[in-house]
């Protein structure tokens, strides 16, 4: 086997994109947000993401006229619960604590 095809299929490399590639707002406030919404705005985040790096967008085609209407790209469903996790962050900032993220247990 050639040394190409060998570095190639090296299982310690990771050649498949991470997560970030696809989300560049993904940090760790985003993550406990996610964590903490209903699991209906995190399936249709999940979906529209999906949707997002799907076919169409290679083929650079319109989305049928039904998805289309289903669109709603000015509503937030993220910014009240992104809210909580940066006052609790700030608070517990204040009090020397270490953020949620961070946290382990003994």
């Amino acid at each position: 086997m050639s040394t190409f095809l060998q570095s190639f299929l090296d299982p310690r490399k990771n050649w498949a994109p991470i997560r970030r590639s696809y989300d560049p707002y993904y940090d760790l406030d985003v993550k406990e947000a996610l964590y903490r919404a209903p699991r209906e705005i995190v399936d249709a985040r999940t979906q529209r993401l999906k949707r997002a790096n799907g076919p169409f967008h290679e083929t650079h085609e319109y989305l049928p006229e039904d998805l289309q209407a289903m669109q709603t790209p000015f509503r937030t469903y993220l910014q009240d619960m992104m809210a909580l996790v940066k006052k609790e962050k700030a608070e517990r900032e204040a009090l020397g604590a270490l953020p949620l993220y961070q946290r382990t247990i003994p």
